[in-house]
């Protein structure tokens, strides 16, 4: 069945992290270093902010709950005020006529500024960011009540994303359709999902 709608991640999927993450995590990554509040796995503290939650990020690495909260007090003021350069396939979706839902996970004004330096406001019919610290909304939350408001049936909708403890773990949980995105082919381990790294991929699964 033709998909009606589909949900997108954000971070990783539409755009590299990596492409931005010298600038936008130097301080902190100085904060982090200065006050030795952690596990001391530098190198994996920066390969995990680049891929996952910060407050996830933090749990995982022992992070003191004064430097927890100090990267809470940076990231949740934090905008990236440059502009931002999408994978170059995601131009493939901007000419698809299904209804598209961008759901990321985040601080509001963080996420809200990286949407708005890549230009794509106007490609999606809502945006959702679920931050932990304002809304307590998860993506499966979010996910629910996209399809329990546009009345969706479940097989008309199909979710995007590149991360399998994430939004592919509660498509998963609704019954929704996931394709992993995997642009640089990172995800090593058997998946038991469909996996794409080119949304041309994406056609076979939607339409």
């Amino acid at each position: 069945m033709a998909k009606k709608a589909i949900i997108l991640d954000l971070d990783n999927t539409i755009y590299s992290v990596a492409s931005i993450a010298d600038e936008l995590f130097a301080v902190f990554f100085e904060m982090i270093i200065s006050s030795g509040a952690h596990d001391g796995n530098m190198q994996a503290i920066q390969h995990d902010l680049m891929r996952r939650p910060f407050q996830l990020v933090a749990a995982d690495h022992g992070f003191s709950a004064a430097l927890m909260q100090s990267g809470i007090d940076l990231f949740k003021e934090m905008k990236y005020t440059g502009p931002i350069e999408a994978f170059a396939d995601y131009a493939e979706v901007r000419t698809w006529p299904q209804d598209k839902f961008l759901v990321t996970t985040g601080f509001v004004n963080l996420q809200q500024s990286k949407i708005k330096g890549m230009g794509i406001e106007k490609d999606f019919k809502e945006i959702h960011i679920a931050d932990p610290l304002s809304n307590g909304k998860t993506k499966k939350d979010v996910f629910a009540d996209i399809i329990k408001r546009n009345a969706y049936n479940i097989s008309e909708v199909i979710v995007v994303g590149d991360d399998l403890h994430s939004e592919i773990k509660a498509g998963q949980q609704l019954g929704i359709d996931t394709v992993l995105y995997d642009k640089f082919n990172k995800q090593e381990q058997q998946v038991l999902v469909p996996k794409i790294n080119d949304f041309k991929q994406l056609k076979d699964f939607i339409f």
